[in-house]
């Protein structure tokens, strides 16, 4: 068998000032073909397991360029079509294959583009022809669009949030393209609109125990291939933005969509009820201060650069300072030039310096001080599960007792190696400040003593009744009470 594999991944707010060209893609991660590192990033586990199966297998794996972005703004236009078709162009190459096997994340949006995906796929679609395979594994926080699903035989999607199941379910997509291939299963996709805007943490109930019936139902059900729930991305401003289930049964279309449907249904009935509680900053560190020891973790969970935010907000930081709170550490804020200063002024310094809420309105103010320069590392890494996630020169600079780091690159606060990477050991803080909503989760549990959800100022879109979406449509919860009234309502998409 000759297999091309091939990743172009980013998550777009199309809220977001900050746009994303190519030297974004090459900051984050830009893979030419073989070049991956052995080490997946989110969406190219694709390729790091396609290695390891077809090695075993004795197959050919052709590997086309690898590229991801850290979320943020529209795509530039020239920068997604010469992605697009220096991909198109390795698997023209590459032909004749026997399947195409992707990393996607599912909710890019470039200017000109509302689909991306589905503009990429639809060409893969074109170039390879009806009867040849293609696959892709999908963040859940994306957009399934009708033009996707027509183009791809089927879908698996990270069934974690916090995503720490991007390989596992990387090897489901594989495990399905390989029993495709030697002629065991025909796989069949069913996807369900639940018709609903909503956040799914699996780190609580009551999507938990949702996603471990997904996958007992899988496991007890031989026909059952595969179940994903997308649960859509509310800072992206497309018109097919929202929650849908997918199924994937061996040759059961119908069987698959009232799966899909009855767990979609499931879904909606307990729409706004998914998401954590969240306090403002003024409660959270009232709360934390309080507590008897630390590390207490606030999560800035909407000033997430994994959202598409800049990382900058300061909302929490000028809270603390005028509170006089010491014995903490923030980690991290995106300032590329203060970064700059830093590194310039070296360790040990003491420099006037003005940094943060430089990106957007609702993101506080520019925090004014004397600090101290205590470490910079230059092309600073965090660990992400199987991954390395790096962010950049960083400084690690302390403002009246408070240890904060800067970043130049921008990315979500994702593991606590991102304070030791800067010299900082977090067990030793009685707080700990980050930016994410939830994949900060499965390591940071691990070392606080308490976590707090603090929704800070309005860096991002968080209540999708009131944004001002000019794409997605009106008949969506909570944009209309409930969907499933109209007479479409309960249609698959």
């Amino acid at each position: 068998m000759r297999i091309f594999t091939a990743a172009l991944a980013t998550e777009t707010n199309t809220f977001s000032p900050i746009c994303i060209d190519r030297r974004a893609f090459e900051d984050s991660l830009y893979a030419p073909p073989g070049e991956h590192p052995a080490t997946p990033t989110l969406c190219t586990a694709p390729i790091t397991v396609g290695r390891k199966v077809c090695a075993e297998k004795g197959w050919m794996l052709i590997e086309g360029t690898a590229t991801w972005a850290d979320p943020a703004g529209l795509v530039n236009r020239q920068t997604y079509e010469s992605l697009r078709d220096e991909i198109l162009d390795q698997l023209t190459a590459a032909l004749p294959v026997d399947a195409v096997v992707l990393g996607l994340h599912g909710a890019m949006v470039a200017d000109g583009y509302l689909d991306p995906e589905g503009d990429l796929l639809t060409r893969i679609r074109e170039i390879i022809g009806p009867d040849i395979l293609l696959c892709a594994e999908l963040d859940p926080h994306s957009h399934l669009t009708a033009k996707r699903v027509s183009a791809a035989d089927f879908f698996v999607v990270f069934k974690e949030f916090p995503h720490t199941d991007f390989v596992d379910r990387a090897e489901d997509l594989w495990r399905i393209a390989v029993n495709t291939l030697e002629g065991r299963v025909k796989p069949v996709m069913s996807v369900f609109d639940c018709r609903m805007i909503d956040i799914f943490p699996t780190s609580r109930e009551p999507m938990r125990s949702f996603v471990d019936r997904l996958m007992a139902i899988e496991k007890m059900d031989a026909e059952v291939l595969s179940l994903s729930v997308i649960h859509g991305f509310m800072a992206g401003d497309v018109p097919e933005m929202g929650t849908k289930t997918i199924a994937v049964t061996n040759g059961h279309p119908e069987k698959g969509a009232m799966l899909a449907r009855d767990l979609g249904l499931e879904l909606f009935a307990r729409r706004g009820t998914f998401m954590m509680p969240q306090i403002d900053e003024k409660t959270a560190l009232d709360q934390a201060l309080a507590y008897p020891q630390g590390p207490v973790v606030i999560a800035d969970m909407w000033d997430n650069p994994g959202g598409g935010t800049a990382g900058d907000a300061t909302v929490i930081l000028a809270e603390m300072l005028a509170r006089g709170v010491t014995n903490a550490a923030i980690g991290m804020i995106w300032d590329p030039i203060a970064v700059q200063i830093c590194m310039a002024a070296g360790e040990g310094a003491e420099i006037p310096l003005r940094f943060g809420a430089k990106s957007a309105p609702g993101t506080g103010h520019p925090i004014d001080g004397l600090v101290k320069v205590v470490k910079v590392v230059p092309n600073a890494e965090m660990r992400f599960g199987d991954s390395i996630a790096p962010f950049g020169d960083a400084a690690h600079i302390r403002l009246d007792g408070i240890d904060i780091i800067l970043s130049s690159v921008r990315v979500q606060s994702y593991d606590p190696s991102l304070f030791t990477a800067l010299g900082i050991d977090p067990t030793s803080k009685h707080l700990l400040v980050i930016k994410s909503t939830n994949h900060f989760y499965a390591a940071f549990s691990q070392i606080a003593s308490d976590i707090l959800y603090c929704a800070a100022g309005t860096p991002y879109p968080n209540d999708p009744a009131k944004t001002a979406y000019r794409h997605v449509r009106r008949d969506i919860w909570p944009i209309m009470a409930n969907p499933h009234d109209t007479p479409e309502g309960n249609e698959a998409a």
